[in-house]
């Protein structure tokens, strides 16, 4: 049970990655057409108040702003295609038939019962508009539970095939036919399971917020505890997304989930200070400033004679989590080698989160410097205190760094640069890999990569399934023995985890590269 429970959550996991990264996609696109209407700027650089400009910022922000109001088409859609294991287009558009009967059905029910509210009593009565139709508010988690649904039901049926007359009702007609029930009884069902579920959820948002800085440390300390389980996604996910992380109406909209929030805020010019749940989203302090202070110790205490090796790979690491926010070549560098500096990393980032909130900094970075920029500066200070969030993250980053030096000296750990002179320094082997792109190895560098990718895995007969997520080469193995983590990490892996029959090797950006090339050496085609 444990097992199967496990392979669910990873599941689900990595099939949020659909929708959950492209979210951030219209946050930086809001923020770049609030670059045109910012006031402040108008008045340093004047052609931004002619009315083409502004208009267009005008469009841009506001228009991406309705993406944040349909959450749940969105993360049902996502999921599903997330979650087939083949077809995945049509998964996609059984998804999109499945809402709408979901909703209208939903509607005609409470309608025919007479539980409706009149539209203009909607705020606070747990009921919202969606797609133009008036149902409860389940938000997000009605796309979730719905794109799951959708999913269980096409994986088991798109196959199925009739023949005769009824071949025309077989494989993906089918599975919409099985789901038209399916979504009717479900809508109502819960019109009456969904209020005190709802209550609940609100409950325990009240509390979490009730805490107050211990909430906010738990936060922060699970979202970096939880990475090497791949299942962090389900730690920050509720409170970016639904009412969990906060309930906002701006611009006459309702607006769910800590960035969503943010999104819908810096869209409008009205809003004079940014709201507090904004806390949730600060993942980006040990991004951009901590884990360039635990790179620098690390390279401080490695062996003299191993130093010019690693400072390439630190460099490498630390510049990749200060400019894209991805963070696991650094921290996969110490965590299976000296995992209680994983344990201090995440202790110091909830702690990091604490400190923002405590001097009611508001500004954010989720995705690196190039977010801060764009997120934080159009804002000014007055909005987002974003020079008070650089010097918290310039004393983090000394913090980090000194917690970091002592533990390593001090008990020793055998952190990169410090393992026994006849060990191999396992990540220094990236620069293999760069000589394969670069074609300083003779043959196709692609393919001699994919190669030894597949050899360490056990071969392509012990290969299942491959898939990736935005750092990682997520694959089933049938024999996990035959993995060889070393020649892996040979490839430029900075970490391997082994998980019952789950392998997923952390490559960081150059991952759908990689998944390409070992693609192509499979005989992998399409989906």
């Amino acid at each position: 049970m444990k097992k199967k429970l496990m392979d669910a959550m990873q599941q689900f996991s990595k099939g949020m990655f659909v929708p959950v990264l492209i979210l951030p996609i219209a946050g930086l696109l809001i923020a770049f057409g609030n670059l045109f209407t910012n006031a402040k700027l108008a008045e340093i650089m004047p052609f931004l108040k002619a009315p083409a400009i502004n208009g267009f910022g005008r469009m841009l922000s506001g228009s991406l702003v309705s993406i944040l109001t349909n959450l749940g088409l969105i993360f049902c859609v996502g999921l599903a295609v997330g979650l087939a294991k083949e077809k995945k287009s049509h998964a996609g558009f059984t998804a999109v038939l499945s809402y709408l009967v979901y909703i209208n059905a939903m509607n005609i029910y409470m309608s025919i019962n007479k539980l409706l509210v009149p539209a203009d009593k909607l705020r606070g009565s747990g009921q919202a508009m969606v797609l133009g139709v008036q149902v409860l508010d389940m938000g997000v988690f009605l796309g979730i539970i719905l794109g799951i649904i959708v999913a269980l039901i096409h994986n088991r049926y798109v196959n199925t095939e009739f023949d005769g007359a009824w071949q025309t009702y077989g494989g993906p007609r089918l599975v919409f036919i099985i789901l038209i029930p399916i979504m009717v009884l479900l809508a109502v069902i819960f019109t009456y399971v969904w209020p005190p579920v709802q209550g609940a959820i609100s409950s325990l948002g009240n509390f979490i917020r009730a805490t107050g800085n211990f909430g906010i440390f738990l936060y922060g300390l699970l979202d970096r505890l939880l990475i090497p389980t791949g299942l962090h996604h389900l730690v920050y996910t509720p409170f970016l997304y639904t009412q969990i992380g906060g309930v906002a109406e701006i611009g006459g909209k309702v607006i769910e989930g800590a960035r969503n929030i943010y999104f819908a805020e810096i869209a409008d010019p009205k809003i004079l200070r940014l709201s507090s749940t904004v806390i949730y989203d600060a993942r980006g302090l040990s991004k951009m400033f901590g884990l360039l202070g635990a790179a620098l110790a690390m390279y401080h205490t490695a062996k003299p004679s191993k130093k010019t090796a690693i400072k390439a790979i630190l460099i490498s690491a630390a510049v990749t989590s200060l400019i894209a926010g991805v963070t696991e070549p650094l921290e996969f560098s110490f965590l299976f080698t000296a995992p209680i500096l994983f344990v201090a990393h995440s202790v110091l980032n909830g702690l990091g989160m604490v400190v923002l909130n405590i001097f009611d900094v508001r500004a954010i970075g989720p995705n690196g410097v190039i977010d801060f920029l764009l997120y934080n500066i159009p804002l000014g200070v007055a909005k987002t205190s974003w020079p008070m969030f650089i010097l918290i993250g310039l004393v983090q980053a000394v913090v980090y760094y000194f917690i970091f030096r002592l533990l390593i000296t001090k008990l020793n750990l055998k952190t990169p640069g410090r393992e026994e002179e006849t060990e191999e320094t396992k990540l220094y082997s990236k620069k293999d890999y760069v000589a394969k792109q670069e074609g300083e190895k003779s043959g196709n560098a692609n393919g001699d990569l994919a190669a030894t990718v597949v050899e360490a895995l056990g071969g392509a007969d012990n290969i299942e399934k491959v898939d990736n997520c935005y750092t990682r080469l997520r694959l089933i193995i049938k024999d996990t023995s035959k993995v060889d983590q070393t020649a892996l990490k040979g490839t430029g892996a900075s970490g391997v985890i082994v998980k019952d029959r789950n392998v997923q090797v952390v490559y960081g950006l150059q991952v759908t590269k990689i998944r390409k090339a070992v693609d192509d050496f499979l005989g992998i085609q399409g989906e």
